[in-house]
């Protein structure tokens, strides 16, 4: 998934009200930009960071600054937009370019399932439907390590049990846990932040809902799945 428009270098100066960031771009301007990511980004906001910027001239959007990347300057990049997941594995699906889910012909995304929720992606065509559920990765507190969640997230145990009730029912259910770092080597559960989150998981893992977890190449230019990493759990 290509940026729509050349990205921006910046200096991150704070993140403030879950979705507004305030940044330095190279010419010395103070902007605001939006951040589309409702986490805690914890390990990812601190000011002073080197941040990529995408600027809109859309009269919709309020601001004219979207928060993309944040640059580790060692090589490594983290994608901060939380949307960026879904329209990257959406692609790729439909390209059949994850190994383990290249035999589903039909791919829609958003389709309602659960109690008043909405599936990511509900694969048909080959065998028993599959409900996919994805969620952006972007916490690591150890070199290697990416972890899930960043905060306390009642809304993705919700979906663990959701996916946990299309397996009972006869069908596939599966968590792909997209990583939107490219420095991690495998990835595990923070159940020191949300314990309730990690119980949820070991239930509905247990009762044969799949994991599967992939990361991602960043860059300025574009941000496209990349290859599967192992998921530890204990």
């Amino acid at each position: 998934m290509r940026f729509q428009t050349p990205l921006l270098p910046a200096v991150l100066l704070r993140r403030y009200k879950r979705f507004l960031a305030d940044a330095r771009l190279e010419d010395g301007t103070e902007i605001t930009a939006h951040c589309a990511n409702p986490g805690s980004m914890m390990g990812l906001k601190e000011p002073g960071m080197r941040i990529w910027l995408e600027p809109n001239d859309d009269p919709r959007k309020k601001l004219n600054y979207g928060w993309r990347l944040v640059d580790h300057e060692n090589g490594h990049f983290t994608g901060v937009d939380t949307s960026v997941p879904n329209r990257a594995l959406r692609a790729a699906l439909m390209a059949h370019q994850i190994p383990e889910l290249a035999d589903y012909p039909m791919v829609r995304p958003e389709v309602k399932y659960g109690q008043n929720s909405r599936i990511d992606f509900l694969l048909t065509g080959n065998g028993p439907d599959l409900y996919l559920e994805v969620k952006s990765v972007t916490l690591s507190r150890q070199a290697g390590v990416a972890e899930f969640p960043d905060s306390v997230t009642a809304r993705g145990a919700k979906h663990l049990a959701e996916l946990q009730q299309m397996k009972a029912e006869g069908h596939r259910a599966m968590m792909l846990y997209l990583v939107q770092r490219t420095d991690a080597e495998h990835v595990t559960l923070a159940e020191d932040i949300d314990p309730t989150y990690a119980a949820a998981f070991d239930a509905a893992h247990a009762a044969g809902v799949e994991v599967l977890a992939y990361d991602c190449k960043i860059s300025p230019e574009e941000i496209t799945i990349n290859q599967s990493l192992p998921f530890l759990r204990r």
